[in-house]
């Protein structure tokens, strides 16, 4: 009865009607109007906001703690030099990160057990307590002690961090190179260092690079942290400004763009090199 009333007259079975394209695949229209939609209730909600808190916008302000012409000179304003320091703090901190990470990951699968409990013992005790407490335990009781100033503390502190969770993921990229590799190297007469060194990390790091992408974004807006023991960089030098022309919802929206700005070049940077990289396979 079902298969007689799905033909024509004519005896021709009748496809049913094909669902709209609009709701059954991924369209830009939907991803447009969901942002539009998004921004527009932002900006109505901010705007209520400021409103009821009879808010001044100074948005003609902000450009002078950007950048400056005098005199046909560039001068950068606070946020740039915030910025240059936050990209200083990231790129020291994402050296001692891998490193750290490394280590780890390399006591955690070797064969030692002093070497695993260390490496146990400091995953676990980093990853259990808040980055923010850590930050205070080096800076007033490691940094006096060891001499260090606010600089290497933030670095420090950010690296160790970081470098809890860089080190499952060097982990996960090692393991996920098959075995068979590293029974062929020592076929060949290699040592343990010449093996991870020529044969394991080479083909490991394809795997590592996705995570690691998200881990420098991570470390990007972890080091505004750092502004709580007063190093100058992005977000003390937003806190400053606001401070002294109490343009908090200007200084801070330019902030966050930013950072949103860096991130999002960041990740399109890193998504750009691993489809280059995987064309050239």
């Amino acid at each position: 009865m079902a298969e007689n009333s799905a033909q024509s007259a004519t005896g021709d079975k009748v496809r049913p009607p094909e669902p709209s394209i609009l709701f059954t695949r991924k369209s830009p229209l939907i991803d447009i109007g969901q942002l539009l939609l998004l921004g527009g209730l932002t900006t109505w909600v901010i705007y209520k906001g400021a409103k009821a808190m009879e808010y001044n916008w100074q948005w003609y302000r902000v450009d002078q703690f950007i950048y400056r012409i005098i005199d046909g000179e560039l001068i950068f304003g606070g946020l740039m030099k915030g910025l240059m320091v936050t990209f200083e703090i990231t790129a020291v901190s994402m050296v001692l990160t891998v490193v750290i990470g490394l280590i780890t990951a390399l006591l955690r699968m070797s064969n030692s057990f002093s070497g695993k409990l260390l490496a146990n013992i400091y995953l676990e005790s980093i990853r259990n307590t808040p980055l923010l407490v850590q930050l205070f335990l080096f800076y007033f009781i490691i940094a006096p002690i060891a001499g260090i100033d606010r600089f290497w503390t933030g670095v420090l502190c950010l690296s160790f961090f970081e470098g809890s969770f860089a080190a499952e993921i060097i982990r996960a990229g090692i393991q996920a190179v098959p075995r068979g590799q590293s029974e062929a190297a020592k076929a060949l007469g290699f040592n343990r260092f010449n093996t991870y060194r020529d044969v394991i990390l080479p083909q490991a790091v394809p795997i590592i690079l996705p995570p690691m992408t998200g881990l420098i974004i991570n470390l990007i807006k972890h080091s505004a942290i750092v502004s709580v023991i007063a190093v100058a960089d992005l977000t003390t030098e937003g806190l400053n400004i606001i401070s002294e022309t109490f343009m908090a919802f200007e200084i801070w929206f330019t902030v966050a763009g930013i950072y949103l700005a860096v991130t999002v070049s960041l990740s399109l940077f890193v998504s750009w090199m691993e489809s280059r990289a995987m064309r050239g396979r």
